[in-house]
């Protein structure tokens, strides 16, 4: 009985975690701001060390949002769709986690300007949108990890979720009425109500 007492609280919990991802949707902030609340949100649920989120643009992925303070790296740190653990996750459009030793996988590239690369477990979904790329959403782990069918399918939700930001932020940009094409950091997403 109490075994599954503590799966329906986790099972209520992950439906928050998404709520409260989604509301990100409708409310009128910018879109890194969602994003840094959305890594924030994931990295305290999966009871990580760490969650980067990199963004598509122009063929490179770009980190944009970090739960941890990286202020010298986000917008600078640039994998191309052939390089690392985020560019195979990219390019292959699939989940990837890796429980243990993630740093000695061979897709793996180095980026001394990440502590998050000398982690164990690592965990990573791409967030598309109607069958478009649109980024990498990474759940790391100092120690191994074995994630869990629920925290997989989790991430791939939430990376979803993402997408769908993304594209409204993209939509929102191009729209005649900004006079603006293409996507920029600081859109705003706003409600309709």
């Amino acid at each position: 009985m109490r075994e599954l007492e503590q799966r329906l609280l986790r099972t209520e919990h992950q439906l928050q975690l998404l709520q409260r991802i989604s509301r990100f949707m409708v409310r009128d902030t910018s879109l890194l701001d969602a994003l840094q609340g959305v890594v924030s949100m994931v990295a305290e649920f999966m009871e990580a060390d760490s969650c980067l989120l990199y963004l598509l643009d122009n063929n490179e992925l770009v980190l944009r949002a970090s739960s941890q303070p990286h202020p010298s790296t986000l917008g600078k740190v640039k994998l191309q769709l052939s390089e690392g653990l985020t560019g195979w996750v990219a390019r292959e459009s699939r989940l990837l986690a890796i429980s243990r030793e993630a740093y000695n996988d061979p897709r793996f590239k180095f980026f001394s300007d990440l502590p998050e690369d000398t982690f164990e477990a690592f965990l990573s979904a791409p967030a598309v949108s109607r069958k478009r790329l649109e980024g990498v959403i990474n759940v790391q782990h100092r120690d191994p990890h074995a994630h869990s069918g629920i925290e997989m399918e989790l991430l791939n939700t939430v990376g979803e979720q993402v997408g769908a930001l993304v594209m409204l932020a993209r939509l929102e940009a191009s729209s005649p009425a900004n006079g603006k094409m293409g996507i920029s950091p600081v859109i705003t997403v706003r409600s309709e109500n």
